[in-house]
């Protein structure tokens, strides 16, 4: 049975079967994603090291000084490069799927009760100290692909936002999509 079952995969591959078209989307931004952290590892490489303090003055020293090096190196960094169309869209289907059935009213309420934040941000810009932080359902982030450490999603509204903790720094933004 076992052999029978990679023969038809194999069979498939070579008739020219394509891969789910969803998972291919969700495929490239893990591997967007990948590519964003490595660079990240890269730069605070060639950083001193931050050795364990409970300053947060060097805490913050170092901190600005990985997303200073982050920002030069995607300088020609854009809205939309790792969320694509592709990704947002398939992002917003996940979301409707995770907001459908007996979860849809642990969501709505967790959207209803957190605090709205609402500020303006861009790509490569500084997430802003001491605006507050607003949650993600954990019903809706057990839809989405999981994001490596120190890579985070937020929601600003209805835009769904992709932060590194390490930088404090707002890495894409996707508007409208969560419902």
């Amino acid at each position: 049975m076992r052999f029978l079952c990679i023969g038809i995969l194999v069979t498939a591959a070579w008739a020219g079967t394509s891969i789910n078209p969803d998972a291919a989307v969700t495929q490239k931004f893990v591997k967007s994603v990948s590519e964003y952290q490595s660079l990240r590892k890269d730069l605070e490489s060639k950083l001193p090291r931050l050795k364990a303090t409970g300053s947060p003055y060097t805490i913050a020293e170092h901190q600005q000084a990985l997303a200073q090096a982050i920002r030069a190196a995607r300088a020609d960094f854009k809205q939309g490069d790792i969320f694509t169309p592709a990704v947002c869209a398939e992002f917003k289907r996940l979301a409707s799927l995770a907001k459908q059935g007996g979860n849809a009213w642990r969501i709505e309420k967790s959207l209803a009760d957190a605090e709205p934040v609402k500020f303006r941000v861009k790509v490569n810009e500084i997430y802003p100290p001491g605006v507050p932080q607003q949650s993600m359902p954990p019903s809706l982030l057990l839809n989405l692909p999981p994001l490596p450490q120190d890579i985070q999603y937020r929601l600003l509204g209805s835009t769904l936002l992709l932060i590194d903790t390490r930088a404090n720094l707002v890495v894409d933004m996707a508007p409208d999509v969560i419902p």
